[in-house]
């Protein structure tokens, strides 16, 4: 394991702490709004400023994308973590077992470091670049099915400023539903996208997502031999929030079966 990776994990494990603590006064949590279905609690805070203390310890000069605390950072420009402290917010709000700790390297723009951490089922999910995808130490890889039929796809549904995109969504839904075994949609981007790299789900698409919901899950999917991109085939999907993922051949039927709703989302 290498050192960004080393660290990166235990933030993830510091930051599950954090949640497993408050499971059982999640009733008692003062929950604010961000935005139309966008929460955040004194949980996610505290996880975030647990993850970032962590990593600053051992890097006290790399800078921070965090989904609660924004940017910040010190002298090194280089390194760039990325964390969403619970991914799946409502989720934790409402005590649906669906939730993850996203936490992500970039070194001068190009992802190094992913680790995804379910701390209900204590799984781990992780990667470095060039060293392929573990889950629990044991290395991941995505499916390998020539079609849609018969495939398990995740996804998550529009909402906030996303909403505005339920119309082409619905098509999307449509279209996939007629081709693919089901559609399982968790709440938690970061961990559906954990599941796409360990074969769990042979896709899965959103649209309107955050950096912090991608990034981990982008490095853990390729290193696990399968592709990311927005809608569109392009490398954008960090920029517009629009992603489909899978292992090769599903992708590219994602992305069909996409298509033709794709110019309803400009």
């Amino acid at each position: 394991m290498i050192p960004l990776e080393n660290i990166a994990v235990q933030a993830a494990h510091a930051g599950g702490d954090v949640i497993i603590r408050s499971l059982n006064r999640v009733h008692m949590l003062k929950v604010k709004s961000k935005g139309r279905n966008d929460y955040v609690t004194d949980v996610d805070r505290f996880a975030e400023e647990k993850i970032i203390s962590v990593i600053r310890k051992a890097y006290p000069g790399h800078r921070f994308i965090g989904e609660e605390s924004g940017q910040s950072g010190g002298s090194d420009d280089e390194v760039e973590w990325i964390i969403d402290p619970i991914d799946g917010t409502t989720n934790f709000i409402h005590g649906f077992p669906m939730i993850s700790v996203s936490i992500a390297a970039r070194l001068r723009g190009r992802l190094e470091v992913g680790v995804i951490y379910d701390p209900l089922r204590q799984e781990l999910f992780t990667a470095s670049r060039g060293n392929g995808a573990m889950l629990d130490n044991r290395k991941i890889r995505v499916t390998s099915p020539s079609s849609l039929e018969g495939c398990l796809v995740g996804t998550g549904f529009p909402y906030r400023e996303n909403v505005a995109h339920l119309d082409a969504y619905l098509g999307m839904l449509r279209s996939i539903s007629l081709k693919a075994a089901g559609i399982r949609r968790g709440g938690s981007a970061a961990l559906d996208l954990a599941y796409v790299a360990a074969g769990r789900l042979d896709g899965f698409w959103e649209l309107g997502l955050k950096l912090w919901d991608i990034a981990a899950g982008e490095i853990i999917i390729r290193e696990a031999g399968g592709l990311i991109s927005d809608i569109d085939g392009n490398e954008t999907h960090r920029e517009t929030g629009n992603v489909v993922a899978g292992s090769p051949k599903v992708f590219r039927e994602i992305l069909r079966s996409v298509a033709p709703f794709a110019n309803e989302l400009a």
